[in-house]
């Protein structure tokens, strides 16, 4: 085992649960009644773009290592194809497929000029099932029982269903500001 590999992979993981929290949370702020209007909303969509992209590249960090490490068998078929690992396949299947699904999400989103604004949205949501499972993930394989990872999972658990809740509890069909604001220029 390549300690430093072991080390680098949880770490990668860690930083792209939280990126991907703060991710979910800024989307969910410029969607609904109460988000920023004007220049704020632009800010908060840019941070939304850029971190998303950051987490992507912690992700691939975080795979790569999961990879490259040889104390568990996780293999590039099973890093993409969900459930087929032969260590701990329920786990690394949640996490395969959440991957598989930011994918999915990123794609559309980079081709969302392309694409009707329906498409987008209906891959586009499927991130508020890629989360919990990223954050199962997490929790099952990679805190170890070790109280500052769990701590920080729990932490991103929280935000995000807080952020869910005043999401969710302010919904409003405010369509055409929304539209405005997503479909701004990726800068």
């Amino acid at each position: 085992m390549n300690e430093l590999l072991w080390y680098v992979s949880r770490a990668t993981g860690v930083v792209s649960i939280v990126l991907l929290t703060v991710v979910l949370v800024l989307g969910m702020v410029t969607s609904g009644r109460r988000s920023p209007h004007g220049e704020s909303a632009t800010v908060v969509v840019a941070l939304h773009r850029w971190l998303s992209l950051g987490m992507v590249v912690f992700m691939v960090g975080h795979i790569a290592t999961a990879i490259a490490e040889t104390y568990v068998s996780i293999d590039l078929v099973s890093a993409v194809l969900p459930f087929t690992s032969g260590y701990e396949p329920l786990w690394v299947g949640l996490g395969t497929l959440a991957v598989d699904i930011m994918l999915a999400v990123l794609v559309t989103s980079l081709l969302r000029h392309r694409l009707a604004e329906r498409t987008w949205r209906r891959v586009h949501v499927l991130s508020y099932a890629l989360w919990p499972m990223a954050l199962v993930h997490g929790l099952a394989l990679g805190t170890s029982g070790e109280p500052l990872l769990r701590g920080t999972t729990i932490a991103c658990a929280v935000a995000g269903l807080a952020a869910l809740t005043w999401r969710w509890s302010g919904t409003h069909h405010d369509r055409q500001r929304r539209l405005d604001v997503a479909t701004q220029e990726w800068s």
